[in-house]
């Protein structure tokens, strides 16, 4: 009596081939490593930032800006206030498993006046950052057989996060031309009825592509015929505070959009609250369940110091980040003139959020003055990193292999040193 099944013959033949497939050897080796972690790619920009530090420390001279997503302006100062005012008060215990009442509260305020989304509270899950929310979500609703649609270029985390959900990533190729805005008819021919959700990230990381309102009714129709009502969009917003002239659209905004829609979004760019690891997922009370069934699991609840820190940041006056939008524009718009300098090189002006994404591949086959050949974004970064001591991001990390990805949220003198030494390092290949 009591015996549990791992105790049983059954039970112990049960675990030995969970543990080492039905035909593995046993005891398999020590630090063999999960099929599901081996399938998972290295982060490319981890990696480039691992070794301009290295190279940091030996006292080598490197611009390594332009390759950290992260804003280069400091939080609010109404931010660090209530960030020394939480651990004063002792505001350092768990929260709700969801996020504490005040900062949902204050997410659901935000939403209905910027975007003229209406939720309530307990239609909110605050998490870890928003890729923690981008996770639980995908995890709570695939399963394997599923499909989930990518508009590339992608944040690079999201097919290894389809893949991590069971599901398998569907990749929707747009180009520099249309301005690496989804089309309609690419969408068409990719949905089905083993698609399970299309993610859009809008402003994109790391086109700085911004939707037009008109693109995303369109999407909307074509979701709304009887084929696709099984069709979920998680609208990964974390950039919607940072456009140029132009203005953000929320998926849930449209009619009959706002329950098929997980918008994801945070506090790092906007606030520049990157450190702090605070985002959320909007969506209706099921998904919230499921999703923050995970995350009970996986975290508890996100820092109780950074959510206090997130109401303040969410009290911020919009003057504020209206001058840090009119400043990154400034940068922006000088990387985009010093890119027309370079002969055959082809970027878009974005619209938004704080990237330029140019396409170098005109240079490809070329050599470099020692003879080796570049045939990859890849190859070009390290050659550039190596020889002219400027880090930038190869494009095949986000499923743009002929590209390189530059954040101009840097000062004007390092976005003049990179991509300076860009285009020399360009033009003397042969």
């Amino acid at each position: 009596a009591g015996v549990g099944v791992g105790n049983t013959r059954v039970g112990r033949e049960r675990v030995r081939r969970s543990a080492t497939g039905a035909t593995g050897a046993f005891p398999r080796p020590l630090f063999q490593m999960s099929p599901l972690v081996a399938s998972v790619v290295p982060s490319k920009s981890v990696a480039i930032f691992s070794q301009t530090s290295e190279m940091k420390s030996r006292g080598e001279q490197v611009n390594a800006a332009l390759c950290v997503g992260q804003p280069d302006f400091p939080p609010p100062q109404a931010v660090i206030e209530a960030t020394a005012e939480a651990a004063v008060k002792g505001l350092t215990t768990y929260t709700s498993l969801l996020g504490t009442l005040e900062l949902r509260t204050a997410i659901c305020s935000y939403l209905e006046r910027k975007k003229g989304t209406k939720y309530a509270p307990e239609e909110i899950l605050v998490a870890g950052g928003g890729k923690q929310a981008i996770y639980e979500a995908m995890v709570a609703l695939c399963q394997p057989g599923d499909e989930v649609i990518i508009p590339a270029p992608y944040y690079t985390s999201y097919p290894d996060i389809v893949i991590l959900a069971g599901a398998t990533p569907v990749i929707l190729p747009t180009t520099a031309g249309e301005g690496y805005v989804p089309t309609c008819s690419a969408l068409e021919e990719l949905l089905n009825e083993r698609t399970r959700m299309l993610i859009l990230c809008n402003p994109c990381n790391p086109t700085g592509a911004v939707i037009p309102q008109a693109r995303l009714e369109e999407m909307a129709e074509i979701l709304r015929r009887p084929e696709f009502a099984h069709v979920l969009v998680l609208s990964d917003e974390i950039y919607e505070a940072i456009t140029y002239n132009v203005p953000h659209h929320s998926f849930a905004a449209i009619e009959g959009m706002r329950d098929r829609t997980l918008t994801i979004n945070g506090f790092s760019k906007a606030y520049s609250m990157t450190g702090y690891r605070l985002g959320y997922l909007a969506a209706a009370v099921p998904v919230i369940k499921a999703a923050s069934r995970l995350q009970g699991q996986i975290s508890s609840c996100a820092s109780s110091i950074s959510q206090h820190a997130g109401v303040a940041a969410l009290r911020t006056p919009d003057e504020v980040m209206a001058k840090h939008v009119a400043e990154l524009m400034t940068k922006r718009d000088l990387g985009i003139k010093l890119l027309k300098g370079i002969p055959d090189v082809l970027c878009p002006t974005p619209e938004g959020a704080f990237y330029l994404l140019p396409d170098i591949s005109a240079y490809f086959g070329k050599q470099t003055s020692t003879g080796e050949f570049i045939t990859s974004a890849d190859d070009l970064a390290r050659h550039l990193l190596n020889t002219y001591k400027v880090a930038l991001v190869p494009g095949d990390a986000f499923g743009a292999p002929e590209t390189l990805r530059l954040s101009y949220a840097a000062t004007h003198a390092e976005i003049t040193d990179a991509v300076t030494k860009l285009g020399q390092c360009l033009l003397a290949l042969r």
